[in-house]
């Protein structure tokens, strides 16, 4: 009985560097990139805890406001938020301030 042994060729791996990952071309550039870009997500890790608690506190306004025999949703609040983000951060606040109302009191 004969064996047969196969050897492959080794695979290269690439070898990715701070300034490939960030798009930058110098060290320092990507430096700057990686460190905003960690305020960025911890940013966005405040933002999403703050949406999750918007959300809740908007679940108890809609129970109220059944509970009392009202309907879930007050489309005159729901335009004053819209003109708010409107003002705040132009058309497209607009289109934020209809994702954290769906998110919220869901589609309607």
């Amino acid at each position: 009985m004969t064996a047969t042994t196969t050897t492959s060729a080794p695979t290269a791996t690439a070898v990715t560097t701070t300034t490939d990952v960030t798009g930058a071309r110098t060290r320092e550039a990507a430096d700057v990139i990686t460190g905003a870009r960690e305020r960025i997500d911890a940013l966005d890790d405040r933002i999403i805890g703050l949406i999750q608690e918007r959300m809740a506190v908007s679940a108890v306004i809609q129970e109220a406001r059944i509970t009392s025999g009202g309907r879930r949703v007050n489309l005159s609040r729901e335009m004053e938020i819209l003109n708010h983000y409107s003002e705040a951060l132009g058309k497209p606040g607009t289109s934020l301030a209809m994702t954290l109302l769906e998110l919220c009191r869901g589609r309607i």
